[in-house]
């Protein structure tokens, strides 16, 4: 199952972006992105995650937004490796599979709404 098929509306597919080839073409990506976070009430960042996830995910937790947090390991418990953002109210650590995360973001995010 996929999260859209829930009736939850995706801010932001950046799986459908053309490569950029220009800086202009990267600053009219990060505005996107970001106002995408903005609109969003929630995101969901699956690990393991760039350089541009991260700075999505401080923008969320800077806006207050529910943060879900998963990977298909317990790598991201891992005291030597995990980071102090994650660590914080707000952001939701999540292992397991696809269908378990997209079954507990669905059943949150109905109750909450």
């Amino acid at each position: 199952m996929r999260i859209a098929e829930s009736g939850f509306v995706h801010t932001y597919d950046w799986t459908r972006n053309e490569r950029a080839s220009t800086i202009e073409d990267l600053k009219e990506i990060g505005l996107q992105e970001k106002n995408a976070v903005l609109d969003a009430d929630f995101i969901i960042v699956i690990l393991p995650a760039g350089k541009g996830s991260h700075i999505e995910f401080g923008i969320a937790l800077g806006q207050g937004r529910k943060i879900y947090l998963y990977s298909p390991n317990e790598d991201l418990n891992n005291f030597e490796t995990t980071s102090t953002f994650y660590q914080l109210s707000g952001v939701e650590i999540l292992t397991g599979t696809i269908d378990e995360l997209i079954n507990k973001v669905t059943k949150d995010q109905m109750t909450f709404n």
